[in-house]
């Protein structure tokens, strides 16, 4: 049976201060939905920032429940960031049965749905099917796969416009003390999963039009950043994402408008994790 993974679906930050981020991000020029609420057993909420086949999204803890402790216990720990990858499927169940005849466990289907406020004040429904890839498949953070079952509620027209010019995710980074390591057992979750040594490190490509993985010794992060942004993501989760816009020009003025400090990348810029809630964020064309 082929591999079921088709690449990066979207990614989300937990923080301990839902709305206080999601006013860091608008800050940033990305454009926010309406923030959703999950169902009481989970006590959580989300913002999405969406773009043209990828998306972000913040969530938050609203109500403490024993199903989000294990997200408080992160947060206490390690504070906010940077935290999964979801990956792009197309039946979770269907999903999950190839990657045991590939070797690769995941767990039980969990399958949500939950109400989704639309900019004209009427309330729609998003529904999802998820897996997640049991822990000792991955080197740090959470990945799991995500099947949309309502992909219009999720992909807003109105949504995908940003005064950044922001067009999809462009990249995550993962610091690790053995990243060709880390690499290998990141490319073993893609079907289009390929390593090759790149800016650094090592890059894992995940798919057409699919956000890669690069992967980064502690040194080499802090020397494409600095010490002080490394040591503000969480060394559990993820350091880095990457985000390309359509004219870096207006991305930079954009973010520089909402009162946001810039720092010089070779084919970019980045903002500190102070500014997004646990995450170096990288602006690139």
């Amino acid at each position: 049976m082929s591999h079921p993974v088709k690449g990066v679906d979207h990614l989300f930050l937990l923080t301990a201060d839902l709305d206080g981020s999601a006013e860091r991000w608008r800050r940033l020029g990305f454009t926010l939905s309406p923030r959703g609420t999950h169902s009481k057993e989970k006590g959580t909420a989300n913002y999405t920032i969406i773009f043209d086949q990828d998306y972000f999204e913040l969530l938050g803890i609203i109500a403490d429940t024993p199903a989000n402790q294990h997200q408080r216990d992160m947060i206490a720990r390690d504070g906010d960031g940077l935290r999964a990858i979801a990956c792009r499927i197309d039946d979770a169940h269907a999903a999950r049965h190839a990657l045991a005849d590939l070797g690769i466990e995941a767990e039980p289907v969990a399958e949500f749905s939950r109400p989704l406020p639309l900019p004209d004040g009427s309330t729609g429904t998003a529904a999802f099917a998820v897996t997640h890839f049991s822990k000792p498949e991955i080197p740090a953070g959470f990945i799991f796969m995500c099947q949309h079952k309502t992909r219009d509620m999720v992909w807003r027209p109105e949504l995908e416009s940003h005064a950044n010019t922001a067009r999809a995710l462009a990249g995550i980074v993962a610091v690790s003390d053995d990243p060709e390591q880390a690499a290998g057992r990141y490319a073993r979750l893609f079907a289009a999963g390929q390593v090759t040594q790149a800016q650094g490190g090592y890059l894992v490509a995940t798919g057409p039009d699919s956000a890669p993985v690069l992967c980064l010794t502690p040194a080499t992060a802090a020397a494409r950043w600095s010490g002080a942004a490394l040591a503000a993501t969480p060394p559990s989760g993820f350091a880095a994402m990457r985000v390309a816009v359509r004219d870096l020009a207006a991305a930079r003025a954009a973010v520089e408008a909402g009162g946001v400090s810039t720092h010089d990348l070779p084919g970019g810029f980045w903002v500190a994790p102070a500014d997004t809630s646990g995450v170096i964020l990288e602006f690139v064309a």
